[in-house]
């Protein structure tokens, strides 16, 4: 995947990550960057198509991915977290929310942009993914379930789409400097910095980025004996 000259489509790309992307996007030649957000109106990185975009709704994905047909690499990083674990109150509303936004989000901007790639040689897919897909902790209980599933589902959109010559790519990365992990405690990753990963790893033809040591240590321990998940990420 040639990031110069490519037509991307960020979602979440108001704040945080998303804008990160959108800002190196520009930085390494992209000829367009549309920014989705649900309120374009704060999309404010010069150079980008702002679109209006709620990803949980199916019409509006629709309705973006006819407008926007020119795209060429799509990056789904709208994601939110309510903090909640298994056995509190409001669980339930916690983990639909976030498998609204976390997992059925990203599964319908997929399947509507995958025709538009395929028009176009086949592009790329970058889902956002965490080090909090293989592991879990009381504080984002209800998060690392969806964040699971959503590293199942880049698995198995990576093999459906490999035929029409898709690059999907997952980015795992554990605490990053932006407002949804403002109150976690530990080393905290550059977005800008994992942004550049992510778009180096795409010109390189790779398919997963694990963007911090942390993350790179929870994969490791998938394998240990016992697991690195049998017991809470950080714990003494």
């Amino acid at each position: 995947m040639k990031i110069q000259d490519s037509v991307a489509f960020v979602t979440g790309a108001n704040r945080g990550l998303g804008l990160a992307f959108a800002k190196a996007l520009l930085a390494a030649g992209a000829r367009k960057v549309y920014a989705a957000a649900r309120d374009p109106s704060s999309v404010m990185l010069p150079g980008v198509v702002p679109i209006a975009l709620d990803v949980t709704h199916a019409d509006q994905v629709a309705a973006a991915a006819r407008e926007c047909g020119d795209v060429t690499l799509l990056i789904n990083n709208a994601g939110i977290s309510r903090s909640s674990g298994f056995l509190g109150e409001g669980t339930f509303d916690a983990l639909r929310a976030e498998l609204d936004t976390n997992v059925f989000g990203p599964l319908l901007t997929s399947r509507a942009f995958a025709p538009v790639l395929a028009r176009h040689g086949g592009g790329a897919i970058v889902n956002v993914l965490s080090a909090l897909s293989w592991v879990n902790m009381p504080a984002f209980g209800t998060y690392s379930a969806t964040k699971s599933a959503a590293w199942s589902m880049t698995n198995g959109l990576r093999h459906e789409l490999r035929a029409q010559g898709t690059q999907v790519l997952g980015l795992h990365v554990a605490f990053m400097d932006t407002d949804m992990a403002r109150g976690a405690q530990g080393p905290k990753a550059s977005p800008d910095d994992v942004a550049a990963q992510v778009l180096a790893a795409l010109e390189a033809g790779r398919e997963e980025v694990l963007a911090d040591a942390v993350t790179r240590q929870v994969k490791q321990g998938l394998a240990a004996e016992p697991g690195v998940y049998l017991s809470v990420p950080g714990a003494a």
